[in-house]
């Protein structure tokens, strides 16, 4: 007897039709037919069902705040920045704490059950940071929410942020943080690098730093936090988020940089929607789209994860915590529509994105959490196709969301009556 039964799944590795047992909220078998009874079975009738989404690079603290104090009429990430910065005084605990509550809701309607969330710690009232720590109490049971502490404003340009960032880590946010492209100038840029990385290696924590988000190839951050990360031991732990003005690097420095990155195993994170609507503002025709190599990246065996980044906020006023819609326009952007480049793309925003926050017990194998999405669509490449509805969300066995499928009514005489999106799949009329 088992708590939970899910009957003839398709899996993300290409085995079809398997079954996948549940008890006390881990999973304790993959295999076909397997011979038990069950508190509950659901029927996956040859659906994908995947790991759950995972957002590595998220702003929570500022999602939903669209509109406040006023809208970006440039649509640049300056402007933003400085909108932001407007709004942060305003700020109150409950209000950042209601919006990324709301968040979380849609979130978990995707299926997106873990996220990496910067938080602003340029105010020394670190209220941002007392309201995050609360919401990620609060949404334990349903979400994995990890905390990376952001000196938004420069560790140095901003004379308080090294102070209130060692509060906000003493206080128990779980990454650190940085934006060295942002400080005054190249030189405290690296130093901000070298400091935060020594920080985070006295605390044995991890670091994430939007690095080199510019258009400028000369902005080579990047090169800094490898060498730092190599300097502390901290292989495996660091990532790079952003990592734009590799799109403008000339390629002789590109093929220097892109094995050091490799040889300290960094991760990179890319923000294929927020990347290609802020950069290339500056030009005009040829118009660059800004986001970085990920076939280069991923060439090279580096880890690469994408995040959503912000979902209606200064920066940007479009998303839907979607993180196949985010996959679906790197498609798109880095022109990767191969199958095997596909494979690879749904691999960054699940296991390649579990990867970079550490998750435990993440998959889809006997002794992982049972934690799971179920997909209107047959496999990875229909699901990124498809951006595919979600008919299931599971956490540690509990089904936690439920969406209808998606399915049209036609009245055309001749006509089938109804239209599956997802019965559009090669080869899908052949059982």
């Amino acid at each position: 007897m088992v708590d939970l039964l899910i009957r003839n799944a398709n899996l993300p590795d290409g085995r079809e039709g398997m079954d996948i047992a549940v008890t006390n909220g881990l999973i304790t078998a993959v295999e076909h037919d397997i011979p038990t009874e069950a508190g509950s079975v659901v029927e996956a009738d040859r659906c994908l069902v995947t790991p759950p989404f995972v957002d590595p690079h998220f702003h929570m603290d500022a999602t939903l705040s669209l509109g406040l104090p006023r809208m970006n009429v440039s649509g640049t990430l300056l402007e933003g920045i400085s909108l932001w910065g407007e709004l942060r005084p305003m700020l109150s605990r409950e209000a950042v704490v209601e919006r990324a509550l709301k968040y979380c809701d849609l979130a978990v309607s995707q299926g997106l059950l873990a996220i990496r969330s910067h938080v602003d710690v340029s105010d020394p009232k670190l209220v941002t940071v007392e309201a995050l720590l609360e919401v990620r109490e609060k949404v334990a049971p349903y979400i994995d929410l990890q905390l990376v502490a952001f000196p938004q404003d420069g560790y140095y340009r901003c004379p308080e942020a090294a102070d209130a960032l060692t509060r906000a880590l003493d206080m128990g946010v779980d990454v650190v943080g940085g934006i060295p492209h942002f400080e005054r100038t190249m030189e405290e840029g690296r130093k901000s690098v070298e400091a935060l990385c020594r920080i985070a290696a006295e605390r044995g924590l991890r670091v994430d730093m939007h690095c080199d988000e510019s258009d400028d190839p000369m902005s080579r951050h990047i090169e800094t936090l490898t060498a730092e990360t190599v300097r502390h031991g901290l292989q495996g732990r660091v990532a790079g988020s952003h990592l734009t003005s590799m799109h403008s690097m000339d390629n002789y420095y590109v093929s220097k940089l892109i094995p050091l990155m490799a040889e300290a195993q960094m991760h990179a994170i890319p923000n294929p929607l927020i990347n290609i609507m802020l950069q290339g503002r500056h030009d005009t025709y040829p118009k660059r789209r800004g986001m970085t190599r990920v076939r280069e990246l991923m060439e090279a065996g580096i880890n690469v994860a994408f995040g959503h980044d912000c979902v209606m906020d200064p920066w940007y006023s479009m998303g839907s915590g979607d993180m196949l819609e985010v996959a679906h326009m790197a498609v798109h952007v880095g022109q990767m529509a191969s199958m095997e480049d596909r494979r690879k793309l749904f691999d960054a925003v699940t296991v390649n994105s579990a990867r970079v926050m550490g998750l435990e017990g993440y998959g889809l194998e006997p002794g992982c959490n049972a934690d799971m999405v179920i997909l209107q669509a047959r496999d990875p490449l229909e699901a990124l196709r498809l951006k595919a509805t979600r008919l299931a969300v599971i956490r540690r066995g509990k089904l936690i969301a439920r969406t209808l499928p998606r399915v049209a009514s036609l009245n055309i005489a001749g006509r089938p009556d109804m239209v599956d999106p997802a019965s559009y799949a090669p080869g899908a009329g052949d059982e």
